[in-house]
């Protein structure tokens, strides 16, 4: 049975020299990066190497990207030390964010007594950026978290403006860019966030590694003690090949970003075709969204839900409901539930995601599944 992988937002296969790459620090340069011998001197050297490729590829500094984890580390670390030690009183948010953001925003409102407002979600998923106007107009020092991309429907925020607003009344502004990055050019010498957090594994890279940006001059406080690792601010011994991999992955993701886009959106598009041959009145979620991410509501009974995803990868066939971190439960991600009416709510959707090693015969599998439910 040949099987079927339409789960890129969750994660994505690596790139083959990716691997390589990987596999040579993992053999032969194995030195800790921390050492004073010539092992730990030529760790250390690559390790920085990787930061200035990476800070190449978004056009920012390579002392402003520190390695972390994951993009969920790193979003915990920006914003508890926002609050703890830059003195933000507000975090201003939406309810369709992942939960490293929103689950952090509630523990930060407990422990700090601080307020968290969401800006509401239009019907058709965009932010309700007037809305986030109103709010930073008042003078209660911010910190707002938006992402870039949605990671269940794909939407993309408006994010020169939201940004500008922040800039206009002195908020902070963090974004989580896990989706864009790779898939999308941005300059942050232009893009004026104070900081992004990105992980690997979703442009073909390795899992358990993420970077964030901290624009220059803004002084947080570590969150891990122990070391001078990631210039004091992450204690521990870095992963050099896992960090190595990122670098490979990301250079390889805009260097052929072009051409990818091209396919994978000409893929999206014959799926969209495709379905709506199949069910005539399928909805696709969203208004503006990236090319590699879509979500459709199937006019399917409500009784289907359950057994959906358990049925395709029964065929072989890996899609899902939304967010990684949310699977096996039927009912509606935390997302759609925030805009969609009560009546799609209760009938089964499907985010499908693509990477350019997807095939329209994929697309035709995944139809066909659908039709023998």
């Amino acid at each position: 049975m040949k099987k079927i992988y339409l789960d890129n937002a969750a994660t994505t296969a690596l790139r083959e020299e990716v691997i390589t790459e990987m596999m040579h620090f993992l053999r032969d340069n194995f030195g800790n990066p921390s050492s004073s011998h010539s092992f730990g001197r030529t760790a250390k050297t690559v390790l920085e190497s990787a930061r200035k490729n990476i800070a190449k590829q978004v056009n920012a500094l390579a002392s402003e990207i520190i390695f972390t984890s994951s993009a969920t580390e790193a979003t915990n670390w920006v914003l508890r030390s926002a609050v703890k030690d830059l003195g933000v009183k507000r975090i201003i948010t939406s309810k369709i964010e992942h939960h490293a953001t929103l689950h952090t925003a509630l523990v930060l409102e407990r422990e700090y007594n601080i307020s968290v407002e969401y800006v509401p979600v239009l019907s058709d998923g965009r932010m309700d950026i007037d809305k986030l106007e109103q709010f930073l107009e008042q003078d209660i020092p911010t910190i707002v978290s938006l992402m870039h991309v949605n990671n269940e429907t794909g939407e993309i925020l408006d994010l020169n403006r939201v940004v500008k607003l922040c800039k206009e009344n002195n908020a902070l502004i963090h974004c989580d860019m896990v989706q864009s990055t790779g898939k999308m050019i941005f300059d942050l010498q232009e893009l004026k966030v104070d900081f992004m957090v990105a992980s690997a594994h979703k442009f073909h890279g390795p899992k358990g590694v993420g970077f964030v940006f901290i624009r220059k001059n803004t002084i947080l406080q570590p969150i891990i003690y122990g070391g001078e690792q990631e210039k004091g601010f992450r204690a521990g011994t870095e992963a050099v090949h896992q960090i190595v991999g990122m670098s490979k992955a990301l250079e390889l993701s805009y260097l052929h970003l072009e051409k990818e886009e091209k396919y994978i959106s000409d893929l999206k598009v014959y799926c969209i075709s495709q379905l709506k041959i199949a069910f005539p009145e399928v909805k696709i979620i969203g208004n503006t969204t990236l090319y590699n991410i879509m979500n459709v509501i199937l006019p399917l009974e409500s009784s289907k839900i359950g057994m959906l995803l358990f049925s395709l990868d029964i065929k072989g066939i890996a899609v899902s409901r939304g967010s990684a971190c949310q699977s096996g439960s039927s009912k509606p991600s935390h997302v759609l539930g925030e805009f969609l009416t009560v009546e799609d709510q209760q009938k089964p959707n499907v985010r499908i995601s693509f990477s350019h090693f997807n095939t329209k015969e994929d697309v035709d599998g995944l139809v066909q599944a659908l039709k023998e439910l």
